[in-house]
């Protein structure tokens, strides 16, 4: 653990710095027990890769020695933040908010305890105990908050100039949707967040991706305004948004979200995402998506330049570790062994529990076993939709790229026998890499 290095100097070496409201933060987090915390609306019942760098910087908080808090937007949810959409989002029912706060906060609950440097009490929803995180709703707060009160207790300390002046409304106003007035008031909800968390809970740093800048900046001057401090005491902070070499958003695949709970997305999908990082974009990211020492990616970035580098050696560097902070050594295991399982070549021997584990990442289809056994590869290639054509089966026979089990198949007339079937249930075709397709027995 980091005992009182400055957690700010850290996430700028890393690139994970945007801007701070106050550069008085550098000195008061190396010593003072800083208590930060990030929001998190419940707009899926999951939350993606866009929302993974929120998590990593909470964690790099718990690791210079400072409380981290998820805040979950359970009220704000009901509003929509307009940072960053040309769109009103759609409205949420009470049920789907509900299933959506319970999905998140199990999936930040998980992250944040695998990789929590202290015994964590899960069923502790305050922040006096000695916990290094904890898990909140808004809602809890809002629900009390009578329309009247709030704006006469804060509705007065907002200038609306100010508030028309966020970049994030400058640009709905100026798009042919325009902006309703209960988006409007959103960047005065998030700021009372943050006020209520100061008073009531110390909660002193609020960070957040810098298209939240106009919202954290809302809360720090309601905190200035209502409570007249002496001097900074309550800090924002903003990294960057998860982008690209070329400036498009990094977190789309073909099939959409890269989701973090597993139910949603495997672990093996997951790992194989990091480990297709193009060259340009992966000494960047084990900056800002690993814990790894600066001086180990440092000399990646070396061995990416001297001849004889090992290709995508850098890639699976980035996907074991992330992969490990997400779902943890059971699901990095999980992901390895599956892998390594459907790589043409490998000698790991598969077995039923293998096939279920990759189950629902690989193309299946399901025939009788008249239609498998004593059928010649050729004909099965077809027939399981893995191939086009017999013509196209038999060119990539003969150019080495047909595998049956992970095993390479030289031969025209290889027909399937009983001991190629993996526990009499199930088999593998492949054609090269990347192109797979389980066949399983009826």
């Amino acid at each position: 653990m980091r005992s009182r290095s400055s957690v700010v100097d850290i996430l700028e070496e890393r690139g994970l710095l945007e801007s701070i409201t106050s550069d008085n933060l550098r000195s008061v987090s190396t010593t003072s027990t800083l208590k930060a915390y990030c929001g998190f609306d419940p707009t899926a019942e999951s939350l993606h890769l866009g929302n993974l760098l929120g998590i990593i910087v909470l964690s790099w908080f718990q690791r210079c020695g400072h409380k981290a808090v998820a805040l979950i937007g359970g009220a704000t949810a009901r509003i929509g933040d307009p940072s960053g959409k040309s769109l009103e989002r759609p409205e949420l029912d009470a049920d789907t908010l509900e299933k959506n706060t319970q999905g998140i906060t199990k999936v930040i609950t998980r992250i944040l305890h695998m990789n929590s440097v202290s015994n964590v009490n899960g069923n502790d929803n305050h922040l006096n105990s000695s916990s290094f995180f904890v898990v909140m709703n808004n809602y809890d707060w809002w629900k009390e908050v009578r329309l009247l009160d709030f704006l006469k207790q804060v509705g007065r300390f907002a200038r609306v100039g100010t508030m028309m002046g966020k970049e994030s409304v400058k640009k709905r106003l100026e798009s042919e949707q325009g902006m309703s007035y209960t988006e409007f008031t959103y960047q005065l909800l998030q700021g009372y967040d943050f006020l209520h968390l100061y008073q009531n809970e110390g909660i002193n740093v609020q960070i957040g991706g810098s298209d939240q800048w106009g919202n954290i900046t809302a809360g720090t001057e309601l905190i200035r305004k209502i409570l007249q401090p002496d001097g900074d005491v309550a800090f924002g902070l903003t990294f960057p948004l998860l982008l690209k070499s070329d400036g498009t958003k990094f977190g789309k695949s073909e099939d959409g979200a890269i989701w973090l709970s597993p139910s949603l997305l495997s672990p093996y999908k997951f790992y194989q995402y990091f480990f297709s990082v193009p060259d340009a974009d992966v000494i960047r990211f084990l900056k800002i998506l690993t814990f790894l020492d600066m001086e180990e990616i440092d000399e990646l970035e070396k061995e990416m330049n001297r001849p004889g580098y090992t290709p995508n050696t850098a890639q699976r560097r980035l996907a074991e570790q992330v992969t490990l902070f997400v779902h943890g050594e059971d699901g990095l295991n999980e992901a390895l062994k599956a892998t390594e399982a459907l790589r043409p070549g490998a000698e790991t021997k598969l077995d039923w529990k293998t096939f279920e584990g990759i189950a629902e990442d690989v193309p299946s289809c399901s025939l009788a076993s008249d239609q498998v056994l004593n059928v010649s590869l050729i004909d099965l290639s077809v027939s399981s939709g893995l191939l086009d054509s017999k013509s196209g089966a038999r060119r990539l026979l003969k150019q080495g790229g047909l595998y049956l089990n992970n095993s390479r198949v030289d031969s025209e007339t290889k027909r399937i026998e009983p001991q190629d079937i993996v526990d009499g249930k199930v088999l593998l075709l492949s054609a090269g890499k990347k192109n797979k397709v389980i066949v399983r027995i009826t």
